[in-house]
């Protein structure tokens, strides 16, 4: 008996310790959610950020003209100096309606997945300080909120692929403030160097909205305007200079790399000569060129926009809704491409609305319901390469080691090389009234082959249209470089059965008297 009691005592002595330490737990617990909720409070009544409920007129970007900031300004020492946001803070509701836009930057949709993560990333991508989210299925992004907020409840609608998280409203965005990295360290999509050019005689310092720094570099100069939201980056010595594209069309007068006289990556010296500019693109895409409708009227002649799969036609269907502003459309139906903004994807290809039209079809009777075409053609070894990797991982992933070593990829490539060759020669067979790209040409001389695509597609575009196109050629549609495989994935078989067709190609090209295929692709004895 006195044993059966000295266990009872032993056991509410132990439950009397563990119901102590739930019941400090439980008020510690408290007391850390009073104490942010508390916070909370005080940063939705804009005790931290006053800033944000009136936008400063410091940063609203003009809409033509260039304001000048002299030498010493603290656009590049203020990247330096601030200090670092955490990532993903959310800022709150905003308006976001046709007479106020909270973000100016570039749009995204995914219907299916959107998450606030994906979103902030995209934008942080893209350059920009602040993602938004709209609908639960659209994404803005800015690196200025120029709208008032809104009421908290207004943003009520949940993100499609992320349930619990604040995605906007009807006309209402959740902002959030994208992760901050050290300045001279951001990844950016759409960051291109145009080359040394000369100075414009039509515009002066005064005009151009500057500053300056002893130990620039181009990515500093990069980050400083396109934290201005302005799209084109030029840097003399120690200025870096910040406008608009349309106010450097003068940019075609492109002269010899060494004459800007030293490389900003390397050097820290200024160049010798003051009269020459190294240009960069920022990932800011400039707001008319991201203006785009179907055709104002119904068009009578459909023009194909043919590809073998993997030759890019995503990447050539986004230059010619840039360059031209019209929607393309599409012989299938991509949900995902429609997601991502390619809003002719759903409508019916033979309605005349979209510009040009989507397909991989090479049979006669498909190339016959076409008035015309465009024929896209690319390496067949990079374009087996690319399909493959879509099949395995989609349209902006990478097959794995596992794909490339199994049975999958010699399949493919007996199945998909002989198309390839196929796909060409029949749309050169049987195709009325043909232009001819090639992938790798498009790439090396972007702006006159896409002057060729607007003539072939009677459509009248401007020139800073096209310097849009050339700015930011890969949009969100191209995949990033290839992963270097360990082993050449090709058999001499392979290649072998390969170069056959690429000399059957290259005859058929020639009989309809056009160019052969680029001398890259052809066989190397």
């Amino acid at each position: 008996m006195a044993k059966t009691f000295y266990r009872l005592q032993r056991f509410l002595r132990r439950a009397h310790l563990l119901l102590l330490f739930l019941g400090v737990a439980y008020i510690m617990a408290g007391s850390v959610l009073l104490l942010q909720r508390s916070s909370v409070a005080l940063f939705q009544r804009g005790t931290d950020t006053p800033s944000l409920l009136t936008p400063p007129r410091t940063l609203e970007v003009p809409g033509v003209s260039w304001h000048y900031r002299r030498p010493g300004s603290r656009i590049i020492q203020d990247l330096e100096n601030n200090p670092l946001d955490l990532s993903g803070t959310y800022m709150g509701c905003f308006v976001n309606d046709d007479k106020q836009r909270a973000l100016g930057g570039t749009m995204l949709y995914d219907f299916r997945k959107m998450t606030s993560s994906l979103c902030q990333d995209t934008c942080s991508e893209s350059g920009y300080q602040f993602a938004g989210l709209e609908y639960g299925t659209e994404c803005h992004c800015g690196n200025r909120i120029s709208a008032p907020r809104a009421r908290t409840e207004d943003c009520n609608l949940d993100c499609r692929g992320e349930r619990g998280s604040p995605c906007g409203g009807v006309a209402r965005l959740s902002v959030y403030k994208v992760e901050e990295v050290l300045p001279g360290h951001r990844r950016y999509r759409n960051v291109h160097y145009h080359g040394c050019f000369l100075t414009p005689t039509n515009t002066s310092d005064d005009s151009l909205l500057q500053a300056s720094h002893y130990n620039l570099t181009s990515q500093l100069c990069v980050e400083a305007c396109t934290d201005k939201e302005l799209p084109l980056a030029l840097m003399r010595g120690w200025d870096c200079l910040c406008g608009p594209a349309s106010s450097l069309l003068i940019m075609h007068k492109k002269v010899e790399g060494d004459l800007c006289g030293w490389s900003n990556t390397t050097n820290h010296s200024p160049p010798v000569d003051q009269d020459y500019f190294q240009v960069y693109s920022t990932p800011v895409l400039e707001s008319r060129c991201r203006e785009r409708t179907f055709l104002p009227e119904r068009s009578s002649s459909i023009v194909a926009l043919s590809s073998f799969p993997g030759a890019g036609n995503t990447w050539l269907r986004h230059l010619i809704e840039l360059t031209t502003g019209y929607y393309t459309g599409s012989y299938y139906f991509d949900g995902s491409l429609y997601s991502k903004g390619f809003k002719g994807e759903k409508d019916y290809w033979r309605s005349g609305r979209t510009i040009c039209v989507k397909t991989h079809e090479s049979g006669p009777r498909e190339i016959g319901m076409f008035d015309s075409a465009i024929l896209l053609i690319r390496n067949p070894y990079r374009c087996l390469v690319a399909e493959f990797n879509r099949k395995c991982a989609g349209h902006l992933g990478h097959a794995s080691d596992a794909h490339w070593k199994s049975n999958e990829w010699p399949e493919f490539v007996d199945s998909y090389a002989s198309w390839w060759a196929s796909h060409a020669l029949a749309w050169l067979k049987y195709s009325r009234r043909l232009l001819v790209l090639h992938y790798e040409e498009l790439r090396e001389d972007l702006r006159p082959r896409l002057k060729l695509v607007a003539a072939f597609l009677n459509a009248s575009v401007s020139e800073g249209r096209l310097l849009c196109a050339a700015s930011n050629r890969d949009g969100h549609f191209k995949r990033s470089a290839a992963l270097r495989l360990a082993d050449d994935p090709f058999t001499l078989d392979m290649r072998t059965r390969i170069d056959g067709y690429v000399r059957a190609v290259n005859r058929a090209l020639r009989d309809r008297n056009l160019s052969g295929l680029p001398e890259e692709y052809m066989p190397r004895l």
